[in-house]
């Protein structure tokens, strides 16, 4: 660009600062490809601004693979005007995965930590869901596309309990799960 308009590397420099340009800063985005895309988003946004009556409306996720980490010496005593100090290295304990239900209405949310993430896992976050909540209430479950939502164990643990409906976020369009 310098070379383009002759001036110097310099003066592009303090142009893109002035103006707030950052070219060598990138966005990324994927479109979704999914068939259903307008049908999905219609379903999960009317539940959103019309939640049905007599119902939940229930944004469901989970974080897989969360590194459970612990310092090696304790934090230093924090004292004013004084930065949080921590030694740089780190013991490792595997990882967890994070369940989460953020209930919409009320911004209330369900949490369940797991060592394992398996349709095991997710069923046992369904039970605790269902305990949680007024049985008198139908249960609209936000979900993205996990295969451990989908098996047959769940698909007849569902079967049982009527009252929990699932909504599927469209394919690569986990921004419109509130719960993210």
């Amino acid at each position: 660009m310098a070379k383009y308009a002759r001036v110097t590397t310099w003066q592009v420099r303090q142009i893109w600062a002035a103006s707030d340009l950052k070219p060598h800063q990138l966005k990324t985005f994927k479109i979704s490809n999914d068939p259903h895309f307008a049908e999905k988003v219609i379903d999960v946004v009317g539940l959103y601004l019309s939640p049905p009556d007599n119902a939940m409306v229930l944004s469901v996720d989970e974080k897989t693979q969360i590194q459970a980490l612990d310092r090696t010496q304790p934090m230093l005593q924090l004292r004013p005007e004084q930065i949080e100090r921590r030694t740089h290295d780190y013991k490792r304990h595997g990882t967890a995965s994070l369940y989460a239900a953020f209930v919409i209405m009320t911004g209330e949310v369900m949490g369940r930590i797991t060592q394992r993430h398996r349709a095991k896992e997710f069923l046992d976050f369904l039970r605790q869901i269902d305990s949680n909540t007024p049985a008198e209430l139908d249960l609209h479950v936000i979900l993205d596309n996990s295969p451990t939502q989908k098996t047959a164990a769940i698909k007849a643990w569902l079967e049982k309990h009527p009252r929990f409906k699932l909504h599927f976020t469209p394919t690569s369009a986990s921004w419109l799960n509130a719960v993210e």
